[in-house]
């Protein structure tokens, strides 16, 4: 049986995981042309950026919120191992190597996700229980 605890720490990790994203999201409009640029010089085409933020902080908050989390966590988890892929596959530097890392535990946090959902305390769990 679930308990109370239980849940709080499935909130709690949704807000652990979706912080990321949406401080990036926010960061990524606060220095638009240096992001923008630094994609451009990656090979990345600088237009994709409003997606970019989009996905990040719409993405964030919907995990946070436990709406959608199923398919949310999917799109983000693929986003962080192609951004890990892309921006971070330099395995000579040690700093690229750990962002590599930091990207694909990430993408397994969003799998569990993806393959538990949300949990009790979310938007997910209260539209179920209406359709009861």
């Amino acid at each position: 049986m679930k308990t109370n605890f239980y849940s709080f720490s499935e909130l709690v990790s949704r807000v652990f995981l979706s912080a990321l994203f949406l401080m990036g999201g926010l960061g990524k409009i606060a220095g638009y042309a240096g992001t923008q640029a630094y994609m451009d010089s990656m090979g990345v085409p600088g237009a994709l950026l409003p997606l970019v933020i989009a996905l990040e902080v719409g993405g964030g908050i919907a995990i946070v919120a436990g709406l959608f989390t199923r398919w949310v966590a999917f799109v983000l988890g693929g986003f962080s191992v192609i951004s890990a892929l892309v921006f971070h596959s330099n395995f000579g530097d040690q700093t690229q190597s750990i962002m590599f890392m930091k990207n694909v535990a990430i993408a397994g946090g969003f799998g569990l996700l993806f393959v538990n959902g949300a949990g009790a305390w979310s938007l997910d769990a209260l539209l179920a229980r209406r359709k009861l």
